[in-house]
């Protein structure tokens, strides 16, 4: 078998689906089947990314025109973005097209081990599926298997095996392992994980042959050629693309390129900072358990469940790195307040400070911190990750060091965990050691073993979920980008402690940069209040008016059309199996073949009850226990079945032969029931929410809302000018800058306009104050979160003493659409306030709360109007 030439001008697939997004050929694919969300664990709520890499693959397997068999497709996608569930998800979706069998392969045994229990182990923290799944109304398994051979033909069947014993096995031919003729015999779907290990061949830039000595690479390729019906779906997220040859042969299989940079831009990751101090091993040690420590008390105070680990990492022997436990173990049981108080007086790093300043406020004192992190760091709490077998006896526990029952708090390693470990809590990484391996900082050239450190913290950069208020997707975002210093900030940054070399730190920011973990390009900016505006009785004493997210209880539904389902009527069609051969070329007669059909409506309350009962214990979403969450003045699956205003009304239209009308059968009234369930499921799906926003606004006090705050902003970008010099001498802008896009800037010098033309002589106390996530908003119909960009308060001159909140959008004519959601929420604000629902009274103040459509500076003076209405 050859490699496939390929044009020097063809695009990568994934360039090609790119385009395809824009034009919005993927749109339809997006909308993740129910049969796939709904057999996953539903702990893993499915991410954008994630629903556009399975929307890749449909529209590839389904409508793709220029398709190659087999199909061989390579996701390319960050460390911790889930590339595990995807492959689930897969599984599922290949299941329902016919597959049934998958080979899962990779070069270790540890990531094996930690793949079956993710797919095997219903017990498990990280298992994948639902605990039961249901495709086509039928329950089904996933056995795990040596062979392909007599495996059950309706359940998923898993062979796990390295890429080393894939290709022992099938050249020796032992007892019960794979052979050839199980992939040429049956369909397989071949499932590689770390595929940048399997390019030995492609690198040599060596055509593939029929006779050539067997390697891992033309191992998975032959057993891949057996069946054209095969597919090779392979993941990694370090490919060498930068190869020509590896380039050449992924051009047209890499799908989806989601890589580090992208997924950490897209907040899904930690942030990484490198702690640099003049220190020895002793000091960084001390530095980073103060950091953790603060870590696990920060959290604490907000109720956040959290336990921080720190990796110690050894230059090059296991003989260094069990010298560092032994030094570690020693330094614990010799603690003293003398080497704390030396660090707290002593350091200027800030986040150490921070950390002192926190101690102090919430009265931990020394001797407190120090038999804190004595019971925290026992040796009991340490483990040692430095040899395969130590690795293989303990991948569950590695890979669970989030579970409350794992006490492991330190791990000292030399490089095994640098591939396939699963950590979120991983916090700390420190350097015990000291000099640089060579190549890089000032040459550019980076060294390798700098290489394999930004890789180890690109594992530990995986997010650590929480909750602080808002909707249950959020706890997987960062949250404080535009706040840094928040309290919480410190938990979404990991640190990696190191010597204070100047060259060292030059190559490995450079690397970071390279892996996509660390912004070369950004500044910091202080937002603040200014101090004319604190004095301001305004400040000290208004109000904001905010609604809430709260969950959706249904407690108003009560019927199938108070969720949209307003059809009483539904068709199933029964197949006749009446056909016609025509002779391809000789017959000259390709008239339609015409079948005659008739039809006959017979209401769901005429169905045997024994028939309607088997098939609705058929469907999972129809159980008495989901349906009393949504319906909840059902009281028994019998007032579901008989009361009019759900299924007893409903009718169903058949249509088929005579003979089969005449004579309907029960399979028939069973499967049109069954498929009736189905649609009105899927109906009843679609309009469902979680959270709602309240139409309710709760008053807040504007010097509890509105704080100073450290930014983060692209270097060079339109964000970095903050306008200062325009906003200095304006009293009515409550903020010293506004780091805003060209939009945003363009709507402050709109309202300085409106406030010298129109305002200036109505109102008093104007007040614009640019919203830096300070608030949200929330949309009534689905609970989405909304940050309006401003909010403008102004108060009548004039007898009435009315407040206006006023909500402001700025938004680009090509987001518009986009994000219209957005837009309408803020007119059914301005619906609600002329209907007098959002006028609201404090003591004997009172506001009136509006919101108004987009500003856009091409179209300014409609926006005018349109706020000009609500104010009047």
């Amino acid at each position: 078998m050859t490699q496939t030439t390929l044009s020097p001008h063809r695009k990568w697939l994934y360039d090609e689906l790119d385009t395809a997004k824009k034009f919005g050929v993927l749109a339809q694919f997006l909308d993740t089947p129910n049969f796939v969300k709904e057999n996953l664990n539903p702990k893993f709520e499915l991410r954008s990314y994630q629903k556009e890499a399975f929307a890749r693959f449909f529209y590839y397997y389904n409508q793709y025109p220029d398709k190659e068999y087999p199909i061989h497709l390579l996701y390319n996608m960050a460390t911790g973005s889930g590339k595990t569930l995807i492959m689930a998800g897969l599984i599922l979706y290949l299941y329902e097209k016919g597959y049934r069998n998958f080979l899962f392969f990779v070069n270790s045994t540890n990531i094996i081990e930690k793949t079956k229990n993710n797919f095997l182990n219903d017990l498990s923290i990280k298992y994948l599926f639902n605990q039961k799944i249901l495709i086509n109304n039928r329950e089904i398994k996933i056995n795990k298997v040596d062979n392909f051979e007599g495996v059950n033909k309706g359940d998923i069947n898993i062979c796990f095996t390295t890429i080393q014993k894939l290709h022992s096995d099938l050249y020796a031919e032992k007892e019960n392992s794979l052979t050839f003729e199980d992939f040429r015999s049956q369909t397989i779907v071949l499932l590689s994980d770390e595929a940048h290990h399997g390019q030995v061949q492609t690198k040599q830039n060596t055509l593939f042959k029929a006779d050539e000595k067997p390697n891992w690479e033309n191992t998975v390729e032959n057993i891949f050629q057996q069946n054209k019906e095969n597919i090779l779906l392979e993941f990694t997220a370090t490919m060498d693309f930068m190869n020509k040859a590896v380039e050449t042969k992924y051009i047209p299989k890499v799908i989806y390129r989601y890589d580090l940079r992208q997924f950490r831009n897209d907040k899904f990751s930690k942030d990484v900072e490198i702690l640099r101090s003049d220190t020895d091993t002793k000091g960084r040690i001390l530095l980073a358990l103060v950091l953790n420590q603060y870590r696990q008390d920060v959290a604490s105070k907000y109720g956040i469940q959290l336990k921080p680990v720190i990796l110690f990492k050894a230059q090059k022997t296991i003989e260094q790195s069990e010298e560092n436990k032994e030094f570690f173990h020693e330094l614990i049981d010799n603690l003293s307040k003398k080497d704390i108080e030396e660090i707290e007086t002593k350091t200027d790093i800030a986040e150490i400070k921070r950390a002192f300043d926190f101690f102090e406020t919430e009265k931990i004192t020394t001797d407190l911190l120090i038999q804190k992190l004595k019971l925290n760091f026992a040796k009991n709490k340490c483990i040692s990750m430095n040899d395969e077998k130590t690795l293989e006896e303990n991948q569950i526990l590695i890979n669970t060091l989030e579970k409350s029952d794992n006490q492991i708090r330190a791990i000292f390693t030399v490089q095994k965990l640098n591939e396939g470990w699963d950590v979120l809590n991983l916090f700390d990484i420190v350097r015990l050691y000291e000099g640089q391996a060579g190549g890089g900082g000032y040459s550019g050239t980076i060294a390798p073993s700098t290489i394999s450190e930004a890789q180890l913290i690109g594992r530990g950069a995986r997010y650590f979920p929480f909750k602080i208020g808002g909707k249950e997707e959020d706890k997987f975002l960062r949250k404080f980008d535009e706040d840094l210093g928040h309290e919480l900030r410190i938990l979404e940054e990991l640190h990696f402690h190191s010597p204070n070399e100047h060259r060292y730190i030059s190559e490995l920011k450079n690397a970071l940069v390279q892996e996509g973990l660390m912004d070369d390009k950004t500044v910091e900016k202080e937002l603040k209040l200014k101090e004319d505006f604190k004095k301001t009785g305004f400040f000290k004493n208004g109000q904001i008016f905010l609604n809430k997210n709260v969950a959706n209880n249904y407690s108003h539904v009560t019927s199938f059309s108070d969720l949209g389902v307003k059809d009483k009527d539904f068709k199933y069609e029964i197949r006749t199996f009446k056909g016609k051969v025509t002779e391809a070329l000789t017959d000259g007669n390709y008239d339609n073949l015409h079948i005659v059909k008739e039809s006959s409506t017979l209401q769901i309350s005429q169905i045997e009850k024994h028939i309607f009962k088997n098939a609705i214990s058929r469907k999972e979403f129809f159980k008495f226990e989901n349906i009393k969450k949504i319906f909840p003045k059902v009281n028994s699956m019998n007032d579901l079945i008989e009361n009019k205003e759900f299924l007893a009304e409903i009718k169903i239209n058949f249509t088929g032969s005579a003979e089969d009308l005449y004579n309907l059968s029960n399979e028939h009234k069973f499967k049109a029931v069954v498929a009736i369930l189905d649609e009105i499921e899927e109906k009843l799906k679609n309009n469902m929410v979680d959270y709602k926003g309240t139409k309710d606004f709760f008053s807040s006090k504007i010097n509890e809302v509105f704080y100073n705050k450290i930014l983060k902003i692209e270097a060079g970008s339109e964000r970095e000018d903050g306008q200062e010099s325009f906003i200095q001498d304006k009293g009515w802008y409550a903020f010293n800058a506004n780091y805003g896009t060209s939009e945003e800037k363009a709507c402050v010098e709109f309202v300085d306009r409106l406030i010298k033309e129109d305002f200036k002589n109505k109102y008093k106390e104007i007040f614009l104050l640019r919203n830096e996530l300070h608030f949200v908003i929330y949309n009534f119909s689905d609970g989405k979160a909304f940050a309006p960009d401003f909010v403008l308060f102004m108060k009548d001159k004039e007898g009435r003493e009315i407040t206006y909140q006023i909500f402001i959008e700025p938004k680009g004519k090509f987001l518009e659409k986009t994000e219209e959601w957005k837009e309408k929420l803020l007119i059914e604000i301005k619906e609600m306030f002329e209907s007098k629902d959002l006028t609201k009274f404090i003591e004997t103040k009172k506001y009136k709360v509006v919101g108004v459509p987009f500003f856009n500076r091409l179209d300014e003076n409609r926006f005018k109007e349109e706020l000009l209405k609500v104010v009047k």
